[in-house]
């Protein structure tokens, strides 16, 4: 097949080619994620790699400049803006190389796109702590020795260069097959590696053609391996962290020496004013702290790597994933029975912001409320957060449901849906309002869990979680109204007629979803009993309950309240004791406490599959 003869390259042209890799890529993201054994086989470095171009690809469909510098500029911008996961950073960080390179170049010719790719594959080298081979490090730099060399040699066309950089690219692809250990017993490339050979087809087949191809498509390349690489494998540190951070003079080398010390795959990418820091730590909290030394921190993201290995393994047995945020209460025996991924709500003093439930742990939050001069607010996750969990988890499921925080009290659900309609799979992921929060949502995110583990399709799934909500009920008492009033969740008049009548509010989930004052126990003294009756009444001697009481830094009533609800109720089946997550915590104040339960109903064929 003639191919076209390019020799220079403006922005326009560019920017069509990497259009095209971009798509080639992003079609390749599940296969990617299945191979993804290095450097944990966490099997999400496509999701990683297609929401890092993704940002690249919105930022060019917004503006493509005819300067080839200045899109290579803000090609680098948009990929830092975006970067996701150890691949990700580094190939911000090789594009950041590109735009340093070639920025001031309105047209590029072969030789210097050439010192433009070597100089971006150095640029990526030096953003790790621990540079490896056989990863997408080596093939960067391959592509780059080979681009410069026929450069060297007078290859002055852009279509047969492409070729020749592809070429080598999937020889050295190969070839990390049986560079590093895990790759081998997998028997598999490297999937960061891969993706960026995936990038470079798609532009060599643009400017082969001048065809720009943007279909969709889930074909894996040929000879792909198609069942997953991964296994499960102990994690020297657990959650893959990362944020972004901004300020004047950044010392990347003592950033990286003092983040090197509590975490592994760290990659610091960016320039002195802006920094995409990622790190696989055991306290993300310790990472932000750190961070925050050189700069402004902002996007604080922690994946929990575990829950995505298992999750990897439990595909093959289940068809559907389970999310849920971080305003539900589950115990974390049953968080890890039934594999259900969580996506943090944020929890702000002041300017300080944590991620709830990975940033700062209920025990924590309540001691800095005890004596914080701020109130603390909390603000749903972002949609950016929801995307990357159902990017990651589509590549595994045929389906995910999200389950979440009761959408007339919060803004979570409504993140969610929009996330869900931002991605290429929107059909296979479910956005379901539990009407509830705290310990009753827990229980419906639970249900739905359960029903995954017994196997049941989408379907099934979805139609037994939304009649279980109407068998779930959320009831809380609150100590003090001061902080419900203070965060917005109490009315003043409530606290008002409390004060003058000396009797206390009591909060409960309407079926419509509202959280709202549902009465008045008589007096303050003794609310645990008072709340324990007021549940046992809404029970019917019939059914079978299973039960969550949470407790707002207040275990021993927690206690008190759920063994009299034991001792009073034998229909109670199961029931466990769990602190109230900050996300609800912070509208009820310490002392707070809640109970969810939930007519017991088990789920289609559950008792034979679990």
């Amino acid at each position: 097949m003639a191919v076209r003869a390019i020799a220079r390259l403006d922005g326009a042209e560019l920017g069509r080619a990497l259009r095209a890799g971009i798509r080639r890529l992003q079609n390749q993201r599940e296969h990617l994620d299945r191979i993804n054994v290095f450097p944990v086989p966490d099997g999400d470095t496509g999701t990683n790699l297609a929401l890092t171009m993704g940002a690249v690809l919105a930022s060019l469909k917004r503006s493509t400049p005819a300067h080839a510098g200045r899109l290579l500029t803000e090609v680098a911008d948009a990929a830092l803006d975006g970067a996701r996961g150890n691949s990700g950073a580094i190939l911000a960080q090789f594009f950041l190389g590109l735009g340093d390179q070639a920025g001031q170049l309105g047209e590029l010719n072969t030789a210097e796109f050439a010192q433009a790719v070597a100089g971006g594959a150095r640029y990526a080298r030096e953003a790790l702590a621990t540079p490896r081979e056989g990863t997408i490090l080596t093939v960067l730099t391959a592509v780059g020795d080979e681009l410069g060399a026929a450069t060297r040699a007078g290859l002055d066309d852009f279509a047969l260069l492409l070729r020749r950089g592809l070429e080598r690219g999937r020889r050295a692809l190969e070839a990390t097959r049986g560079q590093l250990d895990v790759l081998a017993r997998a028997d598999v490339v490297d999937a960061g590696a891969a993706g960026f050979v995936a990038l470079l087809e798609g532009m060599s087949a643009y400017l082969d053609t001048g065809e720009l191809d943007e279909r969709e498509s889930s074909a894996a390349p040929a000879g792909a391996e198609r069942e997953a690489a991964g296994g499960e494998a102990s994690l020297e540190h657990r959650w893959c962290t990362e944020c972004m951070l901004s300020g004047t003079g950044i010392d990347h080398r003592q950033l990286r020496e003092q983040l090197a010390a509590i975490g592994s795959s760290l990659v610091v990418a960016g320039t002195r004013s802006k920094v995409r820091v990622h790190v696989h730590a055991n306290e993300p909290a310790e990472v932000f702290r750190i961070a925050a030394g050189f700069g402004t921190v902002s996007a604080e993201k922690a994946d929990d790597m575990q829950r995505q290995q298992e999750a990897t393994l439990h595909a093959a047995r289940r068809q559907v994933a389970i999310v849920t945020d971080t305003a539900a209460d589950i115990p974390e025996s049953e968080l890890e029975r039934l594999d259900i991924h969580l996506v943090p709500a944020r929890v702000h003093f002041g300017a300080e912001s944590f991620l709830d439930k990975v940033g700062i742990t209920p025990q924590e939050f309540y001691t800095r409320l005890a004596t914080s001069d701020v109130h603390p607010k909390t603000s749903q996750p972002p949609a950016g957060d929801f995307r990357r969990m159902f990017e990651f988890l589509t590549s595994h499921y045929s389906h995910v449901v999200s389950v979440n925080a009761t959408g007339r009290a919060s803004g979570t659900r409504q993140a969610a849906e929009s996330a869900a309609s931002r991605i290429e799979q929107r059909d296979r992921v479910t956005v379901i309002d539990s009407a509830n929060a705290a310990a009753g949502e827990g229980l419906v995110a639970m249900h739905a869990a359960e029903c995954a583990a017994a196997g049941l399709g989408a379907e099934a799934v979805i139609a037994s979680v939304r009649a279980c909500i109407k068998r779930t009920y959320t009831f809380a008492s609150l100590k003090t109204l001061d902080a419900g009033v203070r965060g917005g969740r109490v009315p003043a008049w409530a606290r008002t007629i409390a004060n003058l009548l000396g009797v206390s509010p009591y909060l409960r989930s309407t079926p419509d979803g509202r959280i709202a004052i549902g009465g008045f126990l008589l007096g303050r003294a003794d609310l645990t009993l008072k709340l324990a009756r007021l549940v046992m009444r809404r029970m019917q001697p019939q059914l079978r309950y299973r039960l969550i009481v949470s407790h707002a830094n207040a275990p021993a009533e927690g206690e008190r309240l759920l063994e009299h609800l034991r001792g009073n109720c034998p229909n109670i089946l199961d029931s466990w004791l769990v602190p109230l997550g900050p996300a609800v915590g912070v509208h009820g104040g310490a002392g707070m406490l809640v109970v969810g339960f939930q007519e017991h109903v088990p789920p289609p064929a559950a008792a034979a599959a679990l």
